[in-house]
């Protein structure tokens, strides 16, 4: 017998290892891919925290609204730089003075600054408020911080208890460590000397007619739609510091309690640091929606009506008349 292998033995086995591998790739396919499914399938995509697609009919529109703002962003930007290189060109030629630009803006920091009065944010009401409100809060410190740097002479800004749930909001916001800002995690009276504090609250039978230079004004770092009424005159009472209001009634007359969001507090107080009167500051600050009436308009016409009630109470003899019902 030949010592060469038999051709026909050759070719069952041939036969047989091709099957196998057709077996062999049916069962592969047969069974699911996870890594395919994986690059096949699209991110689950959110929209304030909530999945696209349990999103209500209200915040679908904002959902769109926002598409739709990022699409026409980068246009709108691009038109407000042209219109400001514009307006400069023709202040140039028309020798207008537009103030300090923004880059010269930028130079000046809080260690320089002429103005030294010293303004805290309290952030230690974490507790009281919800996800969706400590990002308010932090929207409107962003609007602090961008009020302060636009300045041309900055105040002495400071956010005291700034750990836990408001810090990891900030962290949202990549570079906020190099802000021209005093971040501290320990409460402010572990940094202030109490006498130098005054902690703003409408609730406060004192009024602020005027900013000291060696003071610190406290500002309540709490958006809460007023579920926690004089929770800041109350801590100030508690820990024995000095408070105020701003002046607010002895110029205007509001149809609701005196309470503003704390970007526009700080801007009540950056205005007047920088010479404006409390009357100036607050025509430009309160919000147009809020019905404003000047004290004095107020009471003159408190006197008239007065005046008139004296005049149907009296004769035309001069003798007061008597109701029967006051017998």
């Amino acid at each position: 017998m030949s010592s060469c292998e038999d051709p026909n033995r050759k070719r069952i086995l041939e036969i047989d290892e091709s099957e196998s591998a057709t077996k062999k790739q049916i069962i592969t396919s047969s069974e699911p891919d996870e890594n395919a499914e994986a690059e096949d399938s699209e991110p689950v995509k959110y929209f304030n925290g909530v999945e696209i697609s349990k999103l209500t009919k209200r915040q679908l529109k904002k959902y769109k609204k926002c598409l739709k703002w990022q699409q026409v962003k980068r246009e709108k930007r691009a038109k407000e730089r042209q219109r400001t290189k514009e307006k400069r060109i023709q202040a140039k030629l028309n020798n207008v003075d537009l103030g300090p630009s923004r880059k010269q803006l930028k130079r000046m920091k809080m260690k320089d600054s002429p103005c030294k009065i010293g303004v805290c944010i309290d952030l230690s009401f974490d507790e009281l408020m919800i996800d969706k409100d400590m990002a308010k809060t932090i929207k409107q410190i962003l609007r602090v911080y961008t009020e302060n740097r636009r300045a041309e002479a900055p105040m002495q800004l400071y956010l005291t208890s700034f750990k836990d749930k408001c810090k990891s909001e900030m962290a949202k916001h990549h570079g906020y460590e190099n802000w021209d800002i005093n971040f501290h995690s320990e409460d402010y009276l572990d940094m202030f000397p109490k006498e130098k504090l005054i902690y703003l609250s409408s609730e406060s039978d004192k009024v602020i007619t005027e900013l000291q230079q060696d003071k610190v004004y406290i500002i309540g770092g709490l958006v809460d739609h007023n579920f926690h009424k004089g929770i800041c005159y109350k801590k100030a009472l508690e820990q024995g510091i000095d408070h105020g209001q701003l002046p607010i009634s002895e110029y205007f007359w509001l149809n609701h309690r005196k309470v503003l969001t704390i970007n526009q507090v700080f801007e009540i107080l950056l205005r007047v640091s920088e010479g404006k009167t409390f009357k100036e500051a607050f025509e430009v600050i309160l919000p147009k929606r809020i019905e404003k009436v000047s004290a004095s308009k107020s009471s003159e016409d408190e006197e008239e009506m007065n005046s008139q009630s004296v005049d149907d109470n009296t004769s035309d003899n001069g003798s007061v008349k008597c109701d029967p019902s006051d017998l």
